[in-house]
């Protein structure tokens, strides 16, 4: 997605070979409208998929994801990285190691909100190591329902994200896929084919 590459080259900084901060549109402050496009382009992609939710983990990926669940006209459910007092018994649990935070963590979805007739597209900030979308993907498994797709902003292609998640048999769609990072260094890969930019 030649909009979501040039906006980060415009406001991302690459502090070193793994890190890339998009903080000032995506994940502390939100771009509202940018965000729309990029929901667009996401519904554009997987809309003959037969989607029924939307699936997000807190809190980085709820913008694009409420914006795609908006333009597929479908509830989206936000699974949750730390445990409720109001959360019950009803639960769905899977452990997840973050990349990002080098920890652990019980990845959680409630059991009222998804079934078997359910076709999920997973949405998500960053594909690095692919643990996240894996656990993404281990609890809607639980849940006997249909894993349709992940679709990824920013994919750090270097890493080993997209090929775990295709030996699972799931298609990943990622809008900018970044070959290299360095200190002041972006390098993108083509973007995924049958791509569709947004309306401006």
């Amino acid at each position: 997605m030649k909009l979501l590459e040039e906006k980060i080259r415009a406001e991302g900084k690459a502090v070193n070979e793994h890190i890339l901060k998009v903080d000032s549109f995506i994940n502390h402050q939100v771009d509202a409208f940018f965000m729309m496009q990029i929901g667009e382009a996401f519904a554009g992609h997987f809309r003959d998929k037969g989607i029924t939710k939307v699936v997000t983990i807190e809190s980085s990926g709820i913008a694009p994801a409420v914006m795609t669940a908006l333009a597929l006209n479908v509830p989206l459910i936000i699974l949750k990285k730390q445990s409720s007092k109001i959360l019950n018994d009803d639960l769905y649990q899977t452990a997840v190691t973050s990349f990002t935070k080098g920890c652990e963590y019980e990845l959680t979805m409630s059991k009222h909100f998804i079934s078997k007739e359910d076709h999920v597209l997973i949405i998500d900030d960053f594909l690095a190591n692919g643990e996240a979308a894996t656990g993404a993907i281990r609890l809607l498994r639980l849940a006997n329902a249909t894993v349709a797709g992940v679709g990824i902003l920013i994919e750090k292609s270097f890493q080993p994200g997209r090929d775990k998640l295709i030996e699972q048999g799931v298609e990943v769609f990622s809008l900018a896929r970044i070959k290299r990072l360095g200190k002041n260094l972006i390098e993108f890969l083509p973007a995924d084919s049958k791509m569709t930019e947004p309306r401006n």
